[in-house]
């Protein structure tokens, strides 16, 4: 395949920063390999080596005691249900303060949105991979995770492992520069980025068949902005640039050339189309610091005394044994019941076979009291202690869901600069993202015409956020109810009540559908209706009652008074 003059700088460029970038990051590498060992050992990668057989041996042969691992299970369990839960609703959309809570064809129209960016990521593996992502950042600090086009779910999102991927800030210190190196098999390659594409050492393999499909080549990945006067063939409309190629030649086959130049893919992307989330940050550094780097002292302390417990036991039940040396060369049994026969045994009080400890027993109470200590303060590292609130405090049988929601929201508080950051690196990037590629695929509705132009914001809901509306509600429904009780008193109370503005007010908070609240023309329009018919209803009533009243009058207009008689002289039948 012909390479264009761009082609070979943008090589010499990605290849010179990707060795430049391995170099800075050979500290938190070898620190990442503590952690891995201790704590995640299936999430990190020592070396990139292809055609490595041995990845499925033991990897954990650090861990006697799971305390570690579970504990920063739990804390990525609980950013996943505080922050991007699957089952409750964590974003909004806004244009200035029109949000999809409200009755307008804006609103109806966010609400929309919302709803078809809740189902594409229902639909994807995004659930999936941003919980990877979060285990990875309360473990090694960073979590990157990749968003990309896919034809059935509309994205697909992938997780590379510490090990893999290299960071780097830009001018603002932000984490938009994301190399990597990884293995794929020859018939991955092919199927990823076409034969065409393909050195021609790969493209000889694959044509072979067989085991040849199977070998596998390291694949360096470059990500990057696109700005500035040097854009190495891609277009400047672009935000950021992508390719991959192969690195070193790794499946040239024996006596073969090693691939130089060209790419795999090259492509360019409208917004970022990764993100990389840090969990705590010192000055200017790419990687971030975690809770894992915080209780990794106290993990270590834990598996050495954990394998000293263990021997404790160990001598304990099976000690080391004394015997006299005349039962040296003679018959002996060391199984539970059996029994050993020594001559001159009573005589002499020699009781045979003894613990060389004599009566000393190890203190494994003392022990366990202390690994108990360890573990509470490896939980409490992790955040353990205040996002587990239903392990951690005494409930009432007629506690609300209110002050369920509020006591778990309390905890997030403590969390609160991390959650911040994952919203601003992390959760913000992927839904700018999803939203560019639903609307460049047609699958957003059409916008109305106020919408044309305006800026979009996103306002991300934590459970903090959704138990204070929580608490409003429940301010209105009290007042209401004060309110409800005073009208029989004085009716002229509701005087005081804008019921309209405190039925939108409700719905709100408590985040429903727009579209049960009629939107406050519609309303306008059902009540002038009804006004409307309440007139025609009185001036039917009126025309009703007139007639009647006409009708009477000429009833009592034909009515026989008897000439003048009075009613007596009628009855009497006298004359006038």
């Amino acid at each position: 395949m012909a390479t264009s003059e761009a082609d070979n700088e943008l090589r010499r460029h990605v290849e010179g920063r990707l060795i430049g970038l391995r170099t800075n990051r050979y500290s938190w590498w070898t620190h990442a390999r503590e952690l891995a060992d201790y704590i995640l050992p299936r999430r990190y990668k020592w070396l990139i080596t292809p055609n490595q057989m041995a990845r499925g041996s033991p990897i954990n042969q650090h861990i006697l005691d799971s305390t570690g691992t579970l504990a920063a299970r739990n804390l990525a369990s609980g950013l996943v249900s505080g922050v991007s839960s699957p089952t409750r609703p964590w974003l909004k959309l806004k244009i200035n303060r029109i949000d999809s809570t409200q009755t307008s064809p804006i609103s109806l129209w966010l609400g929309e949105c919302e709803r078809l960016l809740y189902l594409i990521f229902q639909e994807s593996n995004f659930y999936n991979s941003i919980a990877t992502l979060y285990f990875d950042l309360v473990v090694f600090g960073t979590g990157v995770m990749f968003i990309y086009e896919d034809f059935e779910n509309v994205i697909h999102c992938y997780n590379p492992c510490f090990g893999e991927y290299y960071i780097d800030l830009d001018g603002h210190y932000r984490p938009t520069i994301c190399y990597r190196e990884f293995t794929m098999t020859v018939s991955a390659v092919v199927d990823e980025f076409g034969l065409e594409n393909c050195s021609p050492a790969v493209q000889g393999l694959y044509k072979d068949g067989g085991a040849g499909l199977t070998r596998e080549l390291v694949v360096a990945h470059a990500l990057e902005p696109n700005v500035g006067k040097r854009t190495y063939g891609v277009s400047s409309q672009f935000k950021f640039r992508e390719c991959y190629w192969e690195w070193g030649g790794s499946a040239a086959p024996q006596g073969g050339a090693a691939y130089a130049q060209g790419f795999l893919r090259k492509r360019g992307y409208h917004e970022q189309p990764n993100i990389c989330v840090r969990w705590d940050l010192v000055s200017n550094d790419a990687y971030g610091r975690s809770p894992g780097m915080d209780a990794l002292p106290d993990i270590k302390q834990l598996q050495q005394e954990v394998r000293r417990k263990g021997q404790a036991i160990d001598k304990t039940v099976n000690p080391p044994m004394e015997a006299d040396i005349q039962l040296k060369n003679q018959p002996a049994s060391l199984l539970p019941g059996g029994i050993t026969y020594t001559a001159g045994l009573m005589q002499s009080g020699n009781p045979g076979f003894r613990s060389v400890y004599g009566n000393w027993k190890p203190g494994i109470a003392e022990i366990s009291e202390d690994l108990q200590e360890i573990r509470d303060r490896i939980k409490r590292t992790f955040f353990n202690d205040i996002l587990q609130t239903a392990s951690q405090y005494e409930t009432r049988s007629n506690v609300t869901a209110v002050e369920w929601d509020m006591r778990k929201s309390e905890s997030l508080v403590m969390l609160g600069p991390v959650l911040q950051r994952i919203y601003d690196e992390g959760l913000k990037v992927v839904v700018e993202r999803v939203f560019a590629m639903a609307a460049r695929a047609g699958i957003l509705p059409p916008a109305p015409r106020e919408v044309q132009g305006a800026a979009i914001n996103i306002e991300f809901i934590s459970m903090l956020a959704q138990a204070q509306a929580a608490a409003s509600t429940s301010g209105i429904e009290r007042l209401l109810q004060v309110v409800g009780n005073l009208v029989g008193v004085d009716p002229s109370v509701m005087d005081n009540i804008d019921v309209d503005f405190a039925t939108n007010k409700y719905s709100a908070l408590m985040n429903n559908d727009p579209r049960i609240i009629r939107a406050p023309q519609q309303v306008a329009d059902i009540r002038a209706q009804r006004q409307q018919q309440q007139q025609m209803m009185q001036l039917a009533q009126q025309a009703e009652t007139a007639e009647k009243l006409a009708g009477g009058a000429k009833t009592l207009s034909e009515t026989n008074v008897g000439g003048g008689q009075n009613a007596m002289q009628a009855m009497l039948g006298a004359g006038a």
